[in-house]
């Protein structure tokens, strides 16, 4: 029991920082922000089980990224692995960077910590070990960081 409490845990914090990251990137109004994981496309994709059948199209779809960014010119999109980490791991950040890119080659990652939020191409990170660069106030300004900081950490109490 106690594998299945810290399992849901671990789940509902990566929720968390799956709704974080979709509220300030919607929030600043520079971004289209469209879930995309698995988990949003596997209800729908189960009515079509031929497809589903198929072990590299179903690899593909369960390593597909959590969300898809589209700049408000709509001349970028990115895709963009999330995760929570209570404390960042470069090793196993460059793990997840790695898996992401191995089906999905521009990819980004998006790391929500009780110190901050980390924001990079997947292709940096592996480069860097696994090191991941802090979210620009270009992209999210730092106050509304801060408000969503302090949103995550009142979860973690």
């Amino acid at each position: 029991m106690p594998d299945e409490i810290e399992f849901a845990r671990n789940t509902i914090k990566g929720k968390i920082a799956e709704q974080i990251f979709e509220f300030m990137f919607r929030n600043t109004g520079e971004y289209t922000v469209i879930p995309f994981g698995y988990e949003y496309s596997q209800p729908e994709l189960s009515q079509s089980l031929k497809l589903l059948e198929k072990e590299d199209i179903l690899d593909t779809l369960r390593s597909s990224p959590d969300f898809i960014l589209i700049n408000k010119s709509k001349t970028e999109v990115y895709f963009v692995e999330v995760k929570y980490m209570n404390i960042k791991d470069n090793q196993l950040i460059k793990d997840y960077a790695q898996k992401t890119v191995n089906k999905w080659e521009h990819s980004f990652m998006f790391i929500a910590t009780p110190e901050g939020f980390f924001y990079e191409p997947c292709n940096t990170v592996i480069r860097n070990n696994g090191e991941i660069g802090k979210l620009y106030d270009s992209h999210i300004p730092k106050e509304i960081q801060t408000q969503y900081l302090h949103l995550l950490t009142e979860f973690e109490k």
